[in-house]
């Protein structure tokens, strides 16, 4: 095995395109949720940053007053994190439909603030460790990958690949997707849309949960956890296409790739090469890569 690739080590590009897979993973597990929001509901999920924060504390909470492992936080967090967007959507969400869908981004742009002020003031920005629930790793000539961020690679793939073929593949999805392309069809068959849109909208900020209890091993979980991914969360779904699932998962882990390698070739350009993708992809496709010209 060489040492080095067109002159970089090859211990760095090994150790960064892992870690822009595990970027990619929680990049394409947000996206995923945001698409499925965005389709349905034609919200704007501004609070979906601070829906992942929540899934985090939710499950560093579980472990600090509960001692319930990482395990129960997986199935727990995201199920408490989605009936809070449940209850979200009910008391406040359905009342904006009828307007225009700046009061709905308004409305979730303040929670998102209303949430991370308050953690903050609870317990400051410096956040909170949350202990790697498996120890280890695979030691190969080229780098040491932690077994943890190899698990997270595959849980989120999975997930990401089971969420896309309920929604494209099987009659829930179906109903979905018709009430997608036009609700009011949908409701003269007897499909009951607003229970559909409030569930669909509990589905999305649950994979945003589940996206915090994946990263709470590996980042500090903090109320600004949210806030310093949803920025980027977003250019990912404008490059898939607004909506669009498959453009989420393949936007989502190539990016994340993309952008692991530019820390090794150019770092300087690391924090904005996802953004030059965007305008180039806004330029050339404005519908995205996978979205549709409807």
């Amino acid at each position: 095995m060489p040492d080095s690739l067109f002159g970089y080590p090859m211990a760095a590009i090994s150790g960064q395109l892992l870690v822009g897979m595990i970027n990619g993973s929680l990049y394409a597990l947000m996206s995923i949720g945001l698409a499925i929001i965005f389709g349905l509901l034609q919200v704007v999920n501004f609070a979906h940053g601070a829906q992942y924060m929540l899934g985090a504390f939710v499950a560093w909470g579980l472990l600090e007053y509960l001692g319930l492992s990482y395990w129960w936080a997986l199935v727990l967090a995201p199920l408490i994190v989605g009936l809070s967007g449940i209850a979200l959507e009910r008391l406040l969400l359905r009342r904006l439909y009828h307007l225009d869908h700046v009061y709905a981004l308004l409305l979730t742009f303040g929670v998102a603030l209303i949430l991370e002020g308050s953690f903050r003031y609870k317990f400051g920005a410096t956040g909170q460790p949350y202990p790697n629930p498996i120890l280890g790793g695979l030691d190969t000539t080229m780098a040491f990958f932690p077994w943890y961020r190899l698990w997270v690679i595959a849980a989120s793939l999975t997930v990401c690949l089971v969420t896309w073929y309920v929604i494209e593949r099987t009659k829930l999805g179906s109903y979905l997707r018709a009430a997608t392309e036009n609700p009011n069809l949908v409701r003269t068959f007897g499909v009951r849309v607003p229970r559909m849109l409030m569930l669909t909208y509990g589905l999305g900020v649950a994979l945003a949960g589940f996206s915090g209890v994946m990263a709470a091993p590996i980042y500090q979980v903090n109320p600004l956890m949210g806030s310093q991914l949803i920025i980027v969360v977003f250019a990912v779904v404008v490059i898939g296409g607004m909506g669009s699932l498959a453009g989420s998962i393949v936007a989502g882990f190539v990016l994340g790739v993309i952008e692991g390698i530019t820390k090794v070739v150019y770092p300087d350009g690391a924090g904005m090469v996802v953004f030059v993708l965007m305008l180039v992809t806004l330029a050339l496709r404005p519908n995205g890569l996978f979205g549709s010209s409807r």
